[in-house]
């Protein structure tokens, strides 16, 4: 049996499970429905390429987050939004796997974390996890990106050395760009990413003066991170920052909102 052959079983059985267990939602993770859903709890879709249905609700998140996170990151969405409470059952199915979860926010995220998701933050998040489980050339690489407010974000930095994005249209949103993005990770300082997903800088160096601002952030983090916190909290910008232990945090209004290490699950 094909792997969508798989996934149609599963999915089946998910619907079952959830009358038969009175469970409270169903999360569908990386299956595109070819029809509505007969079934009377709410429905969340998960993936990046998910087809709304009957304006069901999505949350597009990569699948490189790995089911454990993806089900993680689905029961404190759909906390968040209402959808379920705090101890209740959801079942949840992928192409390749059944499970039943109760409902709990167990992973360090934040609710702006979930109104921030698009196709460019999609696209940088999963690059970010890219980088920390590969590293360049198989060695751990720490790196910032810096997403949208881009005029704002140029203002509060400065290049440090010869811009290699200079020129060129290098676009998050094309595929064969990460590749070119990841050759210059090593370079010290931030990426700086448009809204619209160019890539305009890399080697950035972030100016931030803490004597005048203030953010909210752990102890023990260090410049890099704070930089990171610092651009958030003085442009609208969101900034991604993979550190050398391989930890993928998220960045907003000069606070962590996301907060995942790939290499541990």
């Amino acid at each position: 049996m094909r792997e969508n052959g798989y996934a149609e079983v599963l999915l089946k059985k998910a619907l079952e499970l959830t009358r038969r267990l009175d469970a409270k939602a169903l999360v569908i993770i990386g299956i595109k429905l070819k029809k509505p859903l007969k079934v009377s709890v709410p429905i969340l879709l998960v993936g990046k390429e998910v087809d709304n249905h009957n304006s069901l609700k999505t949350l597009p998140l990569p699948l490189s987050l790995g089911t454990k996170n993806l089900v993680n990151l689905a029961s404190s969405f759909m906390i968040a939004e209402g959808m379920i409470e705090e101890g209740e059952i959801f079942i949840y199915v992928t192409p390749s796997t059944l499970g039943i979860r109760k409902a709990k926010k167990t992973v360090e995220v934040k609710d702006e974390f979930f109104s921030q998701i698009e196709h460019v933050f999609q696209e940088v998040l999963e690059l970010a996890i890219e980088l920390s489980l590969e590293g360049r050339e198989g060695k751990p690489v720490g790196t910032i990106f810096v997403i949208g407010d881009t005029k704002n974000v140029m203002k509060y930095s400065h290049q440090m050395a010869p811009n290699p994005f200079k020129g060129y249209k290098i676009n998050i949103l094309d595929k064969e760009s990460k590749e070119i993005i990841k050759e210059f990770a090593f370079l010290d300082g931030a990426f700086v990413i448009s809204k619209s997903g160019r890539v305009l800088c890399a080697g950035r160096y972030l100016d931030i003066d803490f004597k005048r601002v203030s953010v909210n952030i752990p102890s023990g983090l260090g410049s890099r991170h704070l930089a990171a916190a610092g651009i958030s909290k003085v442009t609208k910008a969101i900034a991604i920052t993979v550190s050398e232990s391989g930890i993928v945090r998220v960045f907003k209004d000069g606070k962590i909102i996301f907060e995942y290490n790939p290499r541990l699950h």
